[in-house]
């Protein structure tokens, strides 16, 4: 009986040891997993607030990225508005412009006729006048012209009426 006594006792105190081991290992165990848990999920929650705020962040700086273009193409928007109004207001003064110079042109050439005819009515009175009229293309002021005139025995007059004229 000795040796199953020894069995028995070595058997008891393997399974007193394993069970108190185990026991005092499980706790501690459960301990370090208790702890060990805790620590993770605090890891854990602490990773996810950190992709929150980095996903908060990048929403945050499209949205500005995003509202700023949008300002700036309704700013390029105006601008194109306010050019085609330029160019439709210069389209039309140069349209204007165009008539006018048309107008202008036609009533120089209208004076040039009329200044053609009154040249050529004058040379008939000069013809007509036998040396009473005097006519020069120099350009004179009046006291220069009348002074002109008494040298060769004249003097300037003025015609204020058309009938006086013809």
């Amino acid at each position: 009986m000795e040796l199953e006594d020894i069995y028995e006792n070595v058997e008891n105190d393997y399974i007193k040891d394993t069970t108190g081991a185990r026991t005092q290992n499980h706790s501690q165990d459960e301990g370090k997993d208790g702890k060990c848990r805790g620590s993770r999920c605090l890891v854990l929650m602490s990773v996810c607030l950190g992709l929150m705020c980095v996903l908060l962040l990048v929403f945050i700086t499209l949205y500005i990225t995003i509202t700023a273009e949008r300002d700036l193409l309704k700013s390029y928007k105006n601008t194109v508005e306010e050019f085609n109004q330029t160019i439709n207001s210069l389209q039309d003064n140069y349209t204007d412009l165009m008539t006018e110079k048309d107008q202008l042109k036609n009533n120089f050439n209208s004076l040039s006729q009329k200044k053609l005819e009154l040249e050529t009515e004058l040379r008939k009175l000069y013809e007509l006048g036998n040396d009473r009229f005097f006519i020069s293309s120099e350009l004179k002021s009046w006291s220069e012209s009348r002074q002109f005139c008494r040298d060769r025995g004249a003097d300037l007059i003025i015609i204020k009426t058309e009938e006086k004229q013809i």
